[in-house]
């Protein structure tokens, strides 16, 4: 049981390693499949049916690329599918948030200051939203809009803003920014599942059985592949907002969100017109750079934190009751304040930080029971914190913060015990 907790971050650690892993693997096969889409050009000698081809170098070979518009007149033997990619990356994803905001949920996922719910509620409602989310947007994909890709790609847009903001009316920011791109992620990787994939099967089907494909299938799948392509760096930057808490901490995060599914349509503009050869639209890196200097000016309004008044007065949960009541909890939270609090504070007085790295305060009792498992992985039984030991955290005192952590997961249900 001590050992559970770092056991647990080990498996978050890998879990994310190859959820990491197989989203470089997508996002490089499905960037490069469109540059090598808008690339392609025409030449005279192509077979019936072929739409461009493509001459590339690379690792010492050349590779002539033909692309068939709806099939070729003949099915080859051996067919590569690009799905597997998207599939590990989506349920990597999926465990990650399961390991991380559902088991951690007191800590990670519920803002007892926004709503009032109970663990399993926070985690039934973001369950059922990425569900959600996918059913809204593939209902209007399939209605009249998908003949209008403008106004269907704006309406995607009202659509996340709107998840956005309602995951902040019940989520912590670091929660919201990362449900938000598992949102998105979840209708990406749905339109390869239920969508790309399916179509794709489909013009096979007819072609060995002899039949005409009909184009209708690849101008579907051409559809959500843009989606895809406009989505997936606004989703990198989702991920990546929980090392950053001036993106997901502050009063305008789900702003930020949005300008951030903004920047992700004006630098794939850039690279999808620079691929095509129709031009260098360099407005696109001004629209850029406006939006993310709106967003830093964002991020200067204050933080979304309790006061110290409200942090201390506030109720224990039954996790933070055990920890708090633990042997050794006195001693350990006076280390922690004096060690840890100087840059861990609403106010930090340690020169050049300005914000609590990581949004993580540590002045109140419930604030350091809160944060056990995190004090106890970075300063207890690893030396992570403070950096390079600036203040002078003495081995006895790591080892008090052991001794107390191991003392109350004891005490702890095996469900509670790695949070």
């Amino acid at each position: 049981m001590q050992d559970l907790a770092i056991i647990w971050d080990w498996l978050a650690f890998a879990v994310r390693w190859l959820h990491v892993i197989t989203a470089i693997a997508w996002i490089g096969s499905s960037f490069y499949f469109i540059a090598l889409d808008l690339g392609l050009r025409k030449a005279p000698h192509l077979p019936v049916g072929a739409h461009g081809e493509e001459w590339q170098v690379h690792g010492g070979g050349f590779y002539h690329i033909r692309k068939f518009l709806v099939a070729p007149e003949h099915m080859p033997e051996h067919l590569t599918w690009f799905k597997w990619e998207s599939y590990s990356t989506w349920l990597s994803g999926a465990a990650l948030l399961m390991i991380v905001y559902w088991a951690g949920g007191e800590l990670y996922l519920i803002d007892a200051g926004k709503a009032e719910l109970t663990l399993w509620q926070g985690i039934a409602i973001s369950a059922a939203s990425l569900t959600v989310g996918w059913i809204v947007y593939d209902l209007l994909c399939k209605s009249g809009l998908g003949e209008r890709p403008t106004l269907l790609m704006v309406l995607l847009f009202v659509l996340l803003v709107a998840m956005g903001w309602g995951y902040n009316q019940i989520f912590t920011g670091r929660a919201m920014m990362l449900h938000l791109g598992a949102f998105t992620a979840t209708i990406m990787t749905a339109n390869v599942f239920f969508i790309i994939i399916p179509n794709q099967k489909i013009v096979v089907a007819d072609l060995k059985a002899g039949r005409t494909p009909d184009a209708k299938y690849g101008k579907i799948a051409k559809l959500r592949s843009t989606h895809n392509n406009y989505l997936t760096l606004p989703v990198v930057f989702l991920m990546l907002s929980n090392h950053y808490p001036l993106a997901f901490a502050t009063q305008y995060n789900w702003i930020i969100a949005a300008l951030v599914f903004l920047m992700g349509v004006t630098i794939r503009h850039y690279f999808n017109t620079r691929h095509a050869r129709k031009g260098n639209p360099m407005w696109t890196w001004v629209a850029t750079a406006a939006l993310f200097a709106a967003i830093m000016w964002l991020s200067m309004a204050p933080l979304e934190q309790q006061s110290y008044e409200e942090s201390a007065a506030r109720a224990l949960t039954p996790t933070e009751t055990v920890f708090a009541e633990a042997e050794g909890f006195d001693e350990v939270a006076d280390i922690v304040l004096g060690r840890c609090s100087m840059c861990h504070t609403r106010e930090p007085g340690w020169d050049g930080i300005h914000r609590a790295p990581k949004n993580v305060l540590l002045e109140t009792r419930p604030e350091i029971a809160a944060a056990a498992r995190q004090i106890y992985i970075q300063a207890g039984v690893s030396t992570a914190m403070p950096p390079a030991n600036i203040s002078w955290i003495e081995p006895e005192e790591r080892a008090k913060i052991v001794a107390w952590y191991r003392a109350a997961s004891a005490r702890l249900p095996l469900r509670l015990a790695a949070n």
